[in-house]
This record gives structure tokens, C-alpha cells and sequence, in this order.
């Protein structure tokens, strides 16, 4: 019999693995749009966790993740880009490009 701690990590788990998917997916489309914007194609499709820690912003303990991705301007080339998050915002987005690295605004800020 699962007791009430249990249950309660168990919703706290599913809470944890929807809120990650949900950041993940809003930190790929502002990935593909960044890549769109800039004429590159973003590699794989995807990006990755690269960091994930707690931080306060404006005053409340929020999940900061931070993702990787690769993207190629000519297709024969592979640059690093960098996506944070802070909850559910996107915060910064970064992309190297060869005039150096470029921070775009947040997308949806």
C-alpha cells in the first residue's frame, strides 16, 4: 500500500517530468526560430539540458534550465547555441556565429 508521502512524491514526480517537457518543447520552437531568422538550420532538431538549477526572480524560487543545440549556417559547419529559461520564460538565446557570439532577444519577452 503506497502511503500519502508516496503518493504525494509520485505527483510531484509526473508535476516535475511535464513541467521539463513543456520547457523543452518552448526552448526547441525558440530554437527553430532563431535558426529561421537567421538563415541556419538547426541540427538533430532537438536540444539538450546542459543545466538545470533553482533561482529566484522576482522574488520567487523558480527551475532554471539551460539547453544546447547545434546549428549550421552552410550545412557544412556545426555551431554551438544556448537557450535559458527561468520557469517558463525564455530569458536569453544565443547563437555563435563566425562575427562572434550573438545574443538575440527573448522571443517571447
Amino acid at each position: 500500500m503506497i502511503g500519502l508521502a508516496g503518493m504525494f512524491a509520485a505527483a510531484l514526480a509526473v508535476w516535475f517530468w511535464q513541467d521539463a517537457m513543456r520547457a523543452r518543447e518552448r526552448a526547441l520552437a525558440a530554437c527553430r526560430r532563431a535558426c529561421r531568422s537567421c538563415g541556419a538550420q538547426l541540427l538533430d532538431d532537438t536540444v539538450a539540458l546542459d543545466r538545470l538549477r533553482l533561482q529566484r526572480r522576482q522574488g520567487r524560487l523558480r527551475i532554471a534550465r539551460r539547453y544546447r543545440f547545434e546549428f549550421s549556417l552552410s550545412g557544412n559547419d556545426r555551431r554551438p547555441g544556448r537557450v535559458r529559461l527561468v520557469g517558463p520564460r525564455i530569458v536569453d538565446l544565443q547563437l555563435e556565429l563566425p562575427d562572434g557570439l550573438t545574443l538575440l532577444s527573448p522571443p517571447d519577452g
